[in-house]
């Protein structure tokens, strides 16, 4: 059962496993220690820098400026004290004005300076050079964090990578599943999904992998199939219900009325229906409103007998809402818990048939209508479970033939399109042959291994 479908889900599987892991660069320990450790110093080296005053320039070069005006008077104290009497008579006697020496005019007077003053002009030296080195290193703290930003910016980047790696996680990127999206949408449209589905199930997809970072307590492979389950599983479940609670509260006798185009197997899946009722302890009648075909009343009378149920026909050409009223009318009267209604074969399209669909909903008012088709015919089924929803308001869907169905697109698509659930599968001829619809199983079995 849906073989084609299985396959191409397990090949999406294996293909984006694959580019996953191909785009998760793997870092040895020492590398990691280094740009951890390398980080911690940036950090580091920004919180310091952001720290410090930013006037300790200022005050570097102002002091400097006073030891320098300081050492010009000492110079001045130190020629005044050693000149000799002769030296000043002469320049008194040429009538030439002394002249005070100045570090500026006179520089190779500076070496003849004590050594506590060498001490201070040195100071005023290594305060310029500390001032500059300072600045190199606030440019480079800049260049550090501009460096940072950056590979947080590009989550695809070694460094983030070797990030998530010390943690233990890896980031999937869009750009990474590009191929196996692409191959996967073409797989699913190709197995009759619906197209609106098979979007769907991509966007789902792109939401539980892309830009999440994932742990590696499971495997790249896991975490896809994981995705690849939550997408599927979403649309499969859409209106699910507990069938057999419904049944079980709803005042007896429960009316059902089927619907669907001819051939599809209508009139068996009611005689399937009738054997799963009997067996959980409800009583049935069934009810033949397929008035207008010939052999119709055959057809359903050989149900009846082999099941040993109770069936209710009219004449052909009959008015259909009668049938299924009279029907109603012995149930209530024999305490059957359950009334099965076949109605004709029709087409959204003929007016007429489905004039009598509404015909039957006033006069009997049926608890549920169930849309049947066939699962093989893919996606016809999902139109016509769309236009029949839209014609006459269906419960829920059974599908035929499920067992013979490789592609698996009406199971996929039916309840997503009609927001009504798929019910019941029917996967043979016997009358045993119906399995209720489990969204959780059937994900089960479309990512089964092989």
């Amino acid at each position: 059962m849906f073989d084609n479908l299985k396959k191409k889900l397990g090949s999406f599987r294996k293909d984006a496993e694959e580019a996953a892991e191909e785009n998760v660069e793997e870092v040895d320990e020492d590398e990691l220690e280094e740009s951890a450790d390398s980080e911690a110093t940036a950090e580091a080296d920004v919180d310091a820098a952001s720290e410090a005053p930013e006037t300790i320039p200022d005050e570097a070069d102002g002091d400097g400026e006073a030891e320098a005006e300081s050492l010009s008077e000492s110079d001045r104290e130190v020629e005044t004290a050693t000149a000799t009497p002769a030296t000043e008579d002469t320049s008194a006697a040429d009538g030439t004005a002394a002249q005070e020496p100045s570090v500026d005019t006179e520089p190779e007077s500076v070496p003849e300076t004590e050594p506590d003053e060498l001490d201070a002009e040195t100071a005023v030296e290594a305060d310029d050079g500390d001032d500059a080195a300072d600045a190199d290193a606030e440019a480079e703290d800049d260049t550090a964090e501009d460096d940072t930003a950056d590979e947080d910016n590009n989550s695809t980047g070694f460094g983030a990578k070797a990030r998530s790696l010390v943690k233990g996680k890896f980031v999937i990127e869009e750009e990474d599943l590009e191929g196996p999206l692409h191959e996967l949408e073409m797989a699913l449209l190709s197995s009759d999904v619906e197209m609106g589905v098979a979007e769907e199930i991509l966007d789902n997809i792109r939401e539980e992998l892309v830009g999440e970072t994932r742990t590696f307590t499971t495997s790249t492979g896991e975490v896809v199939e994981d995705a690849l389950r939550d997408a599927i599983y979403d649309v499969i479940s859409v209106g699910q219900f507990d069938f057999d609670e419904r049944i079980a509260i709803e005042d007896k006798p429960v009316t059902i009325v089927f619907t669907g185009v001819n051939g599809v197997g209508k009139t068996t899946s009611i005689a399937k229906l009738s054997r799963y009722f009997e067996e959980r302890g409800y009583s049935t009648v069934m009810a033949n409103g397929d008035t207008y075909r010939a052999g119709a009343n055959e057809q359903i009378q050989e149900h009846a007998d082999a099941l040993d149920t109770k069936l209710i026909a009219h004449e052909q050409g009959g008015d259909p809402a009668a049938v299924l009223y009279d029907a109603v009318e012995y149930a209530e009267a024999n305490d059957i818990d359950v009334v099965l209604g076949d109605t004709a074969g029709r087409l959204h399209t003929d007016e007429g048939l489905m004039d009598q669909l509404e015909k039957i909903d006033r006069v009997v008012g049926p608890d549920m209508t169930l849309f049947v088709d066939e699962a093989v015919a893919g996606q016809d089924a999902v139109n016509r479970a769309r236009e029949f929803n839209n014609a006459a308001a269906i419960d829920g869907a059974i599908l035929t033939k499920a067992d013979a169905d490789s592609n698996g697109g009406a199971a996929i698509s039916v309840a997503h399109v009609t927001g009504k659930p798929i019910l019941f599968l029917g996967v043979g001829q016997g009358y045993d042959d119906l399995e209720r619809f489990d969204p959780d199983e059937m994900v089960d079995r479309l990512l089964a291994d092989e």
